[in-house]
């Protein structure tokens, strides 16, 4: 992968089990960041957040978000991050990591201020080249 910017802490939010082990080995494998941080829910990545907020250090680069979980879904997700204070709001870039291909959810997404990128699942080599080249 090319070197521009090491990226050093991604956090993967989705309650797919395997789509989390499937992200993280490709994101190890390609050393796209130096940790990953894997929540299973949108409100354990909210609290972690929360808990952190005045640790920089454990803050996420990036964070690849899931829309369709229970509970908390990518959109309440997203409606909470907005009510963070501006550092977490500006270091924590998210990206829409989705098996979903329902247009009005994309569209409604992509339209965030926060968000900064759609991926399709599964994660893939190219897909994090991609955010690498373009959004960092």
């Amino acid at each position: 992968m090319s070197d521009t910017k090491t990226i050093d802490l991604v956090m993967l939010v989705d309650d797919n089990e395997t789509d989390n082990f499937i992200s993280k080995r490709i994101i190890e494998i390609t050393k796209f960041a130096n940790r990953v941080e894997v929540k299973n829910s949108g409100k354990s990545a909210l609290d972690y957040l929360r808990d952190n907020q005045e640790n920089t250090e454990e803050l996420p680069n990036l964070i690849f978000l899931d829309i369709n979980m229970p509970i908390v879904d990518g959109f309440v997700f997203l409606y909470e991050f907005e009510k963070f204070n501006n550092l977490i709001k500006d270091k924590c870039k998210v990206i829409i990591l989705s098996s979903s291909d329902n247009k009005r959810d994309i569209d409604k997404i992509v339209n965030n201020n926060h968000v900064i990128k759609f991926i399709t699942k599964p994660l893939t080599e190219t897909a994090l080249e991609e955010v690498k080249v373009n959004n960092l």
